[in-house]
């Protein structure tokens, strides 16, 4: 019986990261009639800060409300319809087949994943959700008219990690606790935290970029080519120790992106070869 190939996972952030802005500015926003989407976020924000509560529930909340009044749909396909909008960053479309055939030249199955505070039926109706593994994003809980009435899971920069863990277990099914909570040897996890890489851009996703980096594996910052604000971040985060690098969010075959994504992989399969010749001959 052949031996199954090591697992290498890639979990990336979605807004900044994959996409430019957030994924609501691109229609939803606008469809509610706000000039700036700045003004949805600052009235949003304003109310997490004086209610003291969680900035993802409010944001979601506020596109109930916002939907209502302006009678826009919030049903499921209407949340895919906006995520088919959303431009991506350069390279990102043909991103997975290429570091997938590079995975397989190493003798290596890479699996992607989204950790995303964004909302997961617009990722859902983005073009390349069919490359993930899973995708771990906040969401909304639907009637039976699947027109969506509360949020039903947020996920903010501090409950992000557990996703991580979940990929590192093989717990993907977010309906079963027993997997997450139960002891697995690390030597028995699917895929070790040496043998994965998170890729973010901003303060939220800071949490799962140290944890991957101290745990062993691989976390790059990313920002968009031309925005010195956004550079500015990113090197911030590397002159922290948070990440191993900061590049710009260009996807496209043998940018800088690609050359460190490889680089770990050859890490990985490096070890993998390592852990596989005996200790003693």
């Amino acid at each position: 019986m052949r031996k199954p190939k090591p697992i290498f996972a890639i979990a990336y952030d979605f807004d900044g990261t994959l996409a430019p802005g957030n994924m609501q500015e691109h229609s939803f926003i606008p469809a509610l009639g706000h000039r700036k989407a700045t003004d949805f976020w600052n009235r949003s924000n304003e109310e997490a800060v004086k209610s003291q509560g969680d900035p993802i529930l409010l944001y979601m909340r506020h596109m109930l409300e916002g939907a209502h009044h302006a009678g826009v749909k919030v049903d499921r396909t209407s949340f895919r319809d906006h995520g088919a909008t959303i431009p991506l960053f350069p390279g990102v479309e043909d991103w997975f087949a290429r570091i997938n055939a590079a995975g397989k030249e190493r003798g290596i199955d890479v699996q992607h994943f989204i950790i995303s505070s964004g909302l997961r039926d617009i990722i859902e109706g983005t073009p390349i959700r069919k490359h993930f593994k899973a995708v771990f994003a906040s969401g909304f809980l639907y009637d039976q008219h699947d027109v969506a009435v509360a949020p039903a899971l947020a996920v903010n920069y501090t409950n992000k990690t557990q996703y991580l863990f979940r990929i590192n277990k093989g717990a993907l099914d977010l309906g079963d606790h027993k997997a997450i909570n139960a002891r697995l040897p690390l030597e028995e996890r699917p895929v070790p935290f040496s043998r994965m890489i998170f890729i973010g851009d901003g303060e939220t996703d800071v949490p799962c970029l140290r944890l991957v980096k101290d745990q062993g594996g691989g976390s790059i910052a990313v920002y968009a080519k031309g925005k010195s604000m956004n550079r500015t971040k990113a090197k911030i985060l590397y002159d922290e120790g948070r990440v191993h690098f900061a590049v710009p969010a260009d996807y496209s075959a043998g940018k800088a992106l690609e050359q460190r994504v490889i680089a770990f992989m050859d890490r990985a399969r490096a070890e993998v070869a390592l852990a596989g010749l005996d200790a003693v001959v």
